[in-house]
């Protein structure tokens, strides 16, 4: 989500993403190849109903994004949720089981975040209620016979901060500190402990798993993580930095650093994975090197056929840092002289619209027909001929009784360095296959039927096994159909790399 600072002795080191850490020694204890699943559910599920469509939820909407990347596991499968609305794309988390005797924890999957952390016992502001219809649960490391303070001393720790602390002392805990940019913080301490993973043994089969992973143990919040009434235990980042979960079990030598997701815009659900997607077969698009995120090279913007005239550098090549991929994102936030040219091109056939301002930031109107036939389709062009179509239906959500808002935020994300960028969230990510292969340094997708299955490669065994679609049930009870949508967004975020003011 957001770029947060990571605190150590009172010294900054600022980053891109969650945390930027480099982790040592994980090891899993499964042989071969595995597959995981986890489940996930959309934090704001059902909330479109609630409000009538209206209310907080649009606000929510915005708030979300504005508060924020040997031997061989064949894949990892992971349920996912999400509400089949692009205005329910907001926040998606998945149900983990960490400890001994194992503990449930519902965390937000983020691909914007670098670290798994929970809330823990004796936490200060920690949330401890949750309207998502979810039970919150603190880790208390006492009561886990697995579970083990990661010392300041200890590699981990040393290599979190590429420097030993000035007072470290041996056996103390290796603390930290993560600012996020709406102010909102949440610090404590790592620790190792058991994750129980599901492993995909066969066609859209699973076995439990046990890895051994660091996390971090929140002991403070403060802002919006300890007031928010959509609370989740914590947060599990998809990030490319070496701490991310992703990471920790390909240095662990049991994955692949590769990962998938499908959100289901339609049905809901939708489907992540860990592995090599052997089929359907996708084009990729280089990553730019050396940058935090998920960014690639946007070479133009068609609407309704027609290309826009766009400056170069605004498009984000040559020395750009390119347009941003992010499931942790709801919405797609585009720099002023992207976001004005585009809306003029997609109101241009509807010259009677009467735009009126919703929440006093969203763009609404009163439309009785149908939105693909009235409005044109929003196709992105990046490098090596890799295009991403937005159609109507995908970038208007309809609030009530016709009445339709825009889902285009004028405001790019902003980087270090002052310049903004294009950032593409859920709501052009629907009913795609996306895939990031950081083995390769690609990230390639394809439209797909997110309520079908895709298949993974066993790198051990060189089996190809089915992965299918997920909804999590929701203790609340919520109309299957609009249950869940899609995760992974391994799911995000996490609260952004870089701050959308």
């Amino acid at each position: 989500m957001m770029a947060p600072d990571l605190r150590r002795n009172g010294s900054v080191v600022a980053l891109a993403l969650l945390v930027s850490l480099v982790v040592n020694g994980v090891i899993f204890d499964v042989e071969g190849n595995n597959n995981v699943v986890f489940e996930v559910e959309h934090k704001f599920k059902g909330r479109r109903n609630e409000n009538g469509g209206r209310g907080s939820f649009l606000t929510s909407l915005k708030a979300h994004d504005s508060h924020r990347h040997g031997r061989m596991l064949a894949a990892l499968d992971m349920p996912l949720g999400g509400n089949g609305s692009p205005t329910d794309a907001a926040l998606y988390f998945t149900k983990l089981s960490i400890g001994t005797p194992p503990q449930d924890y519902y965390v937000q999957v983020d691909t914007g975040s670098d670290i798994l952390w929970v809330n823990c016992a004796g936490c200060v502001r920690c949330p401890k209620k949750s309207s998502l219809g979810i039970d919150l649960t603190l880790y208390d490391m006492k009561a886990s016979s697995t579970g083990r303070l990661v010392s300041c001393d200890q590699d981990f720790c040393l290599s979190a901060f590429n420097a030993p602390a000035s007072d470290c002392k041996v056996g103390n805990p290796c603390a930290y500190s993560v600012t996020y940019g709406d102010g909102s913080s949440t610090g404590g301490y790592f620790v190792r402990d058991y994750a129980k993973l599901n492993q995909l043994t066969g066609n859209l089969q699973t076995i439990p798993m046990n890895g051994s992973i660091v996390f971090g143990c929140s002991s403070q919040q403060s802002g919006e993580l300890g007031s928010s009434t959509e609370a989740v235990d914590g947060i599990i980042g998809f990030g490319q930095a070496n701490s991310s979960i992703i990471s920790q079990l390909a240095s662990a030598g049991k994955v692949k650093k590769i990962f998938s997701h499908c959100l289901d815009g339609i049905n809901g659900g939708g489907i992540f994975a860990i592995g090599q997607v052997v089929q359907p077969k996708l084009k990729t698009t280089p990553l730019v090197p050396n940058e935090a995120h998920y960014n690639v090279v946007l070479n133009a913007i068609e609407v309704g056929g027609d290309v826009l005239n766009l400056p170069s550098d605004v498009l984000g090549g040559g020395s750009g840092s390119g347009t941003i991929i992010d499931s942790g994102t709801t919405l797609a936030y585009l720099p002023d002289d992207v976001y004005t040219p585009l809306m003029e091109k997609i109101t241009a056939s509807q010259s009677n619209l009467k735009i009126h301002i919703v929440e006093n930031q969203f763009k609404c109107f009163v439309y009785s027909g149908n939105v693909d036939d009235g409005f044109p389709v929003v196709t992105f062009h990046f490098e090596d001929s890799l295009s991403l179509t937005v159609y109507p239906h995908e970038y208007l959500f309809d609030l009530h009784d016709d009445q339709w808002c825009i889902g285009w935020q004028n405001k790019g994300m902003q980087t270090r360095d002052g310049r903004e960028v294009t950032l593409l969230g859920d709501l052009v990510l629907a009913n795609k296959l996306v895939s990031y292969d950081l083995e390769n340094q690609t990230i390639g997708w394809a439209e797909y039927n997110c309520s079908s299955s895709i298949k993974l490669r066993d790198e051990k065994s060189g089996n190809v096994y089915a992965v299918g679609s997920h909804i999590i049930s929701s203790a609340r009870g919520l109309n299957a159909g609009k249950a869940l949508r899609f995760l992974l967004l391994i799911i995000t975020s996490l609260l952004h790399a870089l701050l959308i003011p």
